[in-house]
This record gives structure tokens, C-alpha cells and sequence, in this order.
């Protein structure tokens, strides 16, 4: 299976050798790299395709939103993000489950303060219709 990381420009992987991957690995590490690269776009529809309709958000602040409440910020602007780093991931794949650890590197705008964040975290997917979904860890 073909995964074309190059058509995803404001996301960059680093500390990883993707050619060593397993296909189930690459899959979910290209939905989690197309997830962000949504995000800097603030492609709003491609985000609602890879995220559960029950997923919850946390920020670094401890606000937690609904997955709408986090789109309608995104759409409007009060979270921007520019570009995103994907620092030294570890892929975990279990059957239908999988999990991506990684250092995200965010240059962004968030709620007026502008800056490159870095934090720590594992995003959970699940594999339904074929597809792999980002849900609640």
C-alpha cells in the first residue's frame, strides 16, 4: 500500500524510519499526519471524517471541549496552527486497535497567544469500516 506523506506540507515526521513500518503502522501514521495537516488547513470536514463523533479534546490550559467545540475554534480561527511536528513516533497496532506516542511540535496561535508548543501524547484509533478513527484513549 502506497501513503504519500510528500502532498502533506505543513506536517513534518522526524525520528522515525517510516520505510520500516509495517503497512498497519504506516495506515495509522498517515491518518494521524493527514489529521494534522487538517488541522493547519482548518479542514474542518477532512477533520470530522478521521475523529469519532464522541471524542473530547484537553488542552495544555485543562479546557476540554467537545470534538465540535474544538472544530468551531479551529474554523473561526481561534486556534491556528501553522505548521506540526511529529517527533520520534512509536506506531502500536493490537487487531482493530492502535495507538500513536509522539512529541508534537505545534507552531500555532491559540487563543491569541502565538508560539511553538511542545508536548508529549498518545493519540488512540480504532479501526471501523475498514478505516482507522481517532477516538478516546
Amino acid at each position: 500500500m502506497k501513503f504519500d506523506f510528500s502532498a502533506l506540507t505543513n506536517v513534518k515526521i522526524t525520528g522515525a524510519d517510516i520505510s520500516r513500518l509495517t503497512d498497519d503502522e504506516l495506515s495509522v501514521l498517515y491518518v494521524q499526519t493527514r489529521y494534522c495537516q487538517a488541522m493547519t488547513d482548518a479542514d474542518i470536514e477532512t477533520m470530522r471524517q478521521i475523529v469519532s463523533d464522541d471524542m473530547t479534546f484537553t488542552h495544555m490550559s485543562g479546557l476540554k471541549q467537545t470534538r465540535e467545540e474544538y472544530f468551531a475554534d479551529i474554523a473561526d480561527g481561534r486556534l491556528r496552527y501553522f505548521t506540526i511536528g511529529i517527533e520520534d513516533p512509536v506506531i502500536r497496532v493490537d487487531g482493530g486497535k492502535a495507538t500513536v506516542t509522539f512529541t508534537s511540535v505545534l507552531n500555532a496561535n491559540a487563543y491569541g497567544a502565538r508560539g511553538t508548543y511542545r508536548m508529549k501524547g498518545t493519540h488512540h484509533y480504532e479501526l471501523r469500516g475498514g478505516k482507522w478513527l481517532a477516538v478516546n484513549g
